[in-house]
């Protein structure tokens, strides 16, 4: 018995073979009815779209990747699900709906390139100023769009991390939780998120004629790293009464800190952290964080690079707002 075609699929469903492609590629709107049962029929009958002739026909290969220039030991918590690897699970479910398949790329050394996957574009997750993975990418003609502004490069589309609006919420979160000397915390690799967070600490700082206290670390260090410059801040500036520490690593390290120098969490030291992810949950005392909807963000950046793929980017994407969660470490 010879395997049925999309012509047999068409007829069957009373449609063209175009609306018949389209349902399975997702390129084009079709109606959720049609579509629905354009696919029950193709089940019934056995029918399966040919990758190999759709590649060939739209030039595309159904793959987009996934990367980020971030060390894994910042990337993915304890539990190896991570800022990083949240993303990917989201983005994974994502692509699938959306009759895409996602490939976890990782950090690409200085003498390879991505051409070695096959891939339509990218998704990069919060680059830093000059990253060279976009650089990368972007000579090799594949098209990107970033989860984070890419600093520098307002020609790349992005999924906005809302990081100045969430800085200030947890710094307005810390002071009103008694907090009078706020240091923060940040990594020294100049990506969006941590510019943000600095302009929006100094201008929190500046508003209630309160001195900086600033801390950058090398995200190379991780949590160990993070424990030594803390211990050293700490030591150095008494007075801090809170820190915040949006690198959940990096907040982690500065719990052990803090326990080693006897400034219990948070009787004589609130904390909280930005990504509400494994380290923030399991730590003792729990964590102070905040809800970035990452699911939601993966699903917009997915979208977006679809989009422009299709030729019809559009400005940067917004995601539903950010939503603290209060827990002991900041004295709830």
């Amino acid at each position: 018995m010879s395997r049925p075609t999309i012509s047999d699929l068409a007829r069957l469903a009373g449609v063209s073979k175009t609306t018949v492609s389209h349902a399975f590629s997702g390129r084009r709107h079709v109606d959720p009815e049609t579509c629905r049962k354009i696919k029950e029929l193709a089940q019934q009958i056995g029918y399966r779209p040919n990758r190999s002739a759709q590649s060939l026909r739209t030039g595309r290969t159904g793959m987009i990747a996934l990367a980020s220039s971030m060390p894994f030991s910042i990337a993915a918590g304890p539990s190896r699900l991570g800022f990083f690897m949240e993303i990917a699970a989201a983005a994974a479910v994502a692509s699938l709906t959306r009759n895409q398949a996602l490939c976890l790329f990782p950090p690409i050394a200085a003498d390879t390139g991505p051409q070695a996957l096959a891939m339509d574009g990218a998704i990069l997750v919060e680059p830093f100023r000059d990253d060279p993975m976009v650089e990368r990418y972007c000579s090799s003609g594949i098209p990107v769009v970033s989860i984070g502004r890419v600093p520098g490069r307002d020609d790349i589309p992005f999924v906005d991390l809302r990081s100045h609006q969430t800085a200030l919420m947890v710094l307005g979160h810390l002071r009103d939780s008694g907090a009078n000397r706020i240091a923060l915390v940040t990594g020294a690799q100049r990506r969006n998120s941590y510019l943000k967070t600095e302009a929006a600490y100094a201008a929190f700082c500046t508003a209630r004629n309160m001195p900086e206290i600033l801390l950058r670390i090398d995200e190379a260090g991780g949590e160990p790293e993070a424990e030594g410059r803390c211990a050293a801040l700490l030591a150095d500036h008494p007075e801090i009464d809170a820190l915040f520490v949006p690198v959940d690593a990096f907040a982690s390290g500065a719990v052990t800190a803090a326990r080693t120098a006897g400034r219990e969490v948070p009787g004589k030291l609130r904390l909280a952290t930005r990504y509400d992810g494994s380290r923030a949950k399991l730590a003792e005392p729990p964590l102070t964080a905040v809800d970035l909807h990452l699911d939601d963000i993966a699903t917009l950046a997915v979208d977006l690079l679809i989009a422009t793929l299709d030729g019809r980017a559009g400005d940067g994407a917004q995601p539903p707002a950010p939503t603290l969660i209060a827990r002991r470490s900041s004295g709830h």
